[in-house]
C-alpha cells in the first residue's frame, strides 16, 4: 500500500486516536462467529492484532448465500431484498433492482452527524460487524467479511460520525457509515489522515466491490456501535475498578485509616463476589504497614468516614455491575443481530424450509439494542459512583480538620501557596457531570419510520455517555493518586521527624514510587496540568493493576 502522504488531500488525527502499538505480522484472530471475546476486541482496537475469516465460517456463509439467490431468483416476497426498508416493507422492489437498493440503502442511512468516532472504536465496529456476518445467518457473501478483514489489516478506517443512532434497527447511521467504504464511497482515515475512500482503495490495490441483494441491509443492521464502546468501556472499566483499589489504599494510608472493616470474616457476613474482592486487594496492599499498626494502638478515631470504611462496599458493588455488562457483551458480540436472518436447509427444523428446498428467512428484531443499552445504562451509573466516592476521599486528604495532623491542602506554604486545593475542585466537577451523564439513555424512546420502529433503545447514546464517564472517572483518580501520593509524603516524613518508624504497606509503597517516578513531590505551587495527564496516563495505561494481582 502507498504511504499515506500519497493519497491526496487529508486532516490529521490527534495523537490519541493512534494505535498504541504496532500491527504484529504473526498472531491473527479467526471469526468463527461464536467466541470472540472482549480482550480479542481490544487486540484488534488498540494493537493491531490481524484478523481473518474461519473456514467453516466461510462455509455457512456461502450456504446462507445460495439461500437468498435462490429466493431472489424465485421473486419471493422477502423483507429488505425484494422489499424496501422500514415503512416501506411493503413497497415490492423488482429483482432486477436489488443491487441498486442495497447500494441507495447504504447512501441514504448515511445520515449521522457530530464528532468522528475515535479509531479503537471504528475497528472495534469493523471487528464485531465481521463476526456478526460470519456467524452466516446474514445472506451475504464472504467477500464482505473479507474486505472488512482488509481494512483491519491495511489500517483504513472508515470515518463514522458519533451521533445519529437511536438503537433500532440497530446503529443504522453509524453502521451505514462503516460499510460506506467497502463500495469506495465516504471518508476513512489511513496513518492519520483523513482522505475520500476511493483514494484509499486504489492505493491498497483494492476495487471497490458492488453490493448484491440483501449485502446492504446485512452491513446495517445490528448493535455494533454500542457494543463495540461497551466492549472497549469493559476492558477500560476493568483496569480502572483495580486502579481504585490502589487509589483508596494509599488515602487510607495517608489518612491514617484502619484496615479492620476490609477484614475476610466481616466481608463473608455479606459475601457479595465483588465486595469480597475488592477487601482482599486492600488488605493485600495494606500488608507489613506501620502507619497501619500504629493506628491500630491509637485511640483517635473509633470509625472512619464511608469513603474509607464502604470501599469494599461501594467498589464492589461496582464490580458486580461491570460483571453484568461483561456477560450481555459476551453473548451480544457473538450473536446474530441482522434482519432478517436466513436458516438454509437443515438449519433450523421448520417444514416449509424443508418443503421449499430453500431454506426459511425469518423477520424479527435481534437488532434491538435493548440488552445493551440497559446494561451499558447500569455500567456508566455504577462507574460513576467509583467517582464520586474518590472525589469524597480527595476532600478528606485535603481538609485539615478531617486529615488529622497534614497541612492545609497538603501545602508547605499555606495561605501564600494554595498547595493542591484546586485539584478537588476538578474532581468536583468531573463528579458532578457524571451525574447527569448517569441519567439512563434507555429510559426514553422517540418512535422513527413512521412508527413502524415505535420503541427504541438509544443504546448508541448510552455507550458515548458510559465512554464519557470512564475517562471523567479515570481522572478523578488520577487527582486521588495525585493527592494521595503528596498525603503520604508528608505523613512519612512527619513520622520520621517524631522519631517514629513509619512504613506504608507494601503495595502502597510501591504505589507510591511508581507515581514518584512520573510526577514530582509538590513542594511549591507550580503548573499541575502536567502532573495531572502523567498521573491520568498511569490510570489509563493499567500500570498500577498489577499490584492487586497476589490478593487471595
Amino acid at each position: 500500500m502507498s504511504s499515506s502522504s500519497d493519497l491526496g488531500s487529508h486532516r490529521h488525527l490527534p495523537e490519541s486516536q493512534r494505535l498504541r502499538r504496532p500491527i504484529p505480522a504473526e498472531a491473527e484472530i479467526v471469526l468463527t462467529g461464536a467466541d470472540l471475546s472482549i480482550a480479542d476486541v481490544e487486540a484488534v482496537a488498540r494493537g493491531g492484532q490481524r484478523v481473518r475469516l474461519g473456514d467453516e465460517a466461510r462455509a455457512r456463509m456461502a450456504e446462507a448465500r445460495d439461500v437468498v439467490e435462490k429466493l431472489v431468483a424465485a421473486g419471493e416476497i422477502v423483507y429488505g431484498v425484494t422489499t424496501g426498508f422500514g415503512d416501506l416493507a411493503t413497497t415490492f422492489i423488482d429483482p432486477a433492482d436489488s443491487a441498486r437498493l442495497q447500494e441507495n440503502l447504504l447512501v441514504s442511512h448515511a445520515v449521522g452527524v457530530g464528532q468522528p468516532l475515535p479509531r479503537d472504536v471504528v475497528r472495534a465496529m469493523l471487528l464485531l460487524r465481521a463476526n456478526t456476518l460470519a456467524l452466516g445467518h446474514s445472506g451475504c457473501r464472504p467477500a464482505l467479511v473479507d474486505r472488512i478483514c482488509d481494512l483491519l489489516r491495511l489500517g483504513i478506517h472508515p470515518i463514522v460520525p458519533s451521533q445519529g443512532s437511536v438503537g433500532a434497527s440497530g446503529d443504522l447511521a453509524p453502521l451505514a457509515h462503516l460499510a460506506l467504504p467497502l463500495t469506495g464511497r465516504g471518508q476513512v482515515e489511513v496513518g492519520g489522515r483523513i482522505v475520500q475512500a476511493a483514494d484509499a482503495l486504489k492505493s491498497a490495490g483494492i476495487e471497490p466491490l458492488e453490493l448484491q441483494a440483501k449485502e446492504g441491509l446485512a452491513l446495517l443492521n445490528g448493535t455494533q456501535m454500542m457494543s463495540a464502546i461497551g466492549a472497549l468501556v469493559s476492558a477500560d472499566a476493568a483496569r480502572l475498578v483495580r486502579t481504585a483499589s490502589v487509589a483508596a489504599a494509599l488515602s487510607c494510608e495517608a489518612l491514617l485509616g484502619t484496615d479492620v472493616a476490609y477484614s475476610a470474616a466481616y466481608q463473608l457476613a455479606r459475601p457479595h463476589p465483588g465486595q469480597i474482592a475488592v477487601a482482599a486487594e486492600l488488605r493485600w496492599l495494606l500488608r507489613d504497614s506501620t502507619l497501619m499498626t500504629g493506628h491500630h494502638a491509637s485511640a483517635h478515631k473509633v470509625q472512619d468516614p464511608y469513603s474509607l470504611r464502604c470501599v469494599p462496599q461501594v467498589h464492589g458493588a461496582v464490580r458486580d455491575a461491570l460483571e453484568y455488562l461483561r456477560g450481555v457483551l459476551d453473548v451480544e458480540m457473538n450473536s446474530a443481530t441482522d434482519n432478517p436472518l436466513v436458516f438454509p436447509q437443515g438449519g433450523v427444523a421448520d417444514a416449509t424450509a424443508a418443503a421449499t428446498g430453500r431454506g426459511l428467512v425469518i423477520s424479527g428484531g435481534n437488532f434491538h439494542g435493548e440488552p445493551v443499552a440497559i446494561a451499558l445504562d447500569f455500567a456508566k451509573l455504577a462507574v460513576s459512583e467509583l467517582g464520586a466516592i474518590s472525589e469524597r476521599r480527595i476532600a478528606l486528604l485535603l481538609d485539615p480538620r478531617l486529615n488529622i495532623g497534614l497541612p492545609p491542602f497538603l501545602s508547605h506554604g499555606s495561605g501564600l501557596e494554595s498547595g493542591m486545593m484546586l485539584l478537588q475542585y476538578a474532581a468536583a466537577a468531573l463528579a458532578s457531570e457524571n451525574k447527569v451523564l448517569a441519567h439512563p439513555a434507555s429510559a426514553d424512546s422517540i418512535p422513527t419510520s413512521a412508527n413502524q420502529e415505535d420503541h427504541v433503545s438509544m443504546g448508541s447514546i448510552a455507550a458515548r455517555h458510559a465512554m464519557a464517564v470512564v475517562e471523567n472517572v479515570g481522572r478523578i483518580l488520577a487527582l486521588e493518586l495525585l493527592v494521595a501520593a503528596q498525603a503520604l509524603d508528608l505523613r512519612l516524613e512527619r513520622g520520621l521527624a517524631e522519631g517514629r518508624q513509619a512504613r506504608a504497606g507494601v503495595g502502597v509503597a510501591e504505589a507510591h514510587a511508581r507515581i514518584r517516578s512520573v510526577v514530582a513531590h509538590l513542594d511549591r505551587d507550580r503548573l499541575q496540568g502536567p502532573d495531572i495527564e502523567a498521573a491520568f496516563t498511569l490510570v489509563r495505561d493499567g500500570v498500577l493493576v498489577d499490584l492487586t494481582s497476589g490478593a487471595g
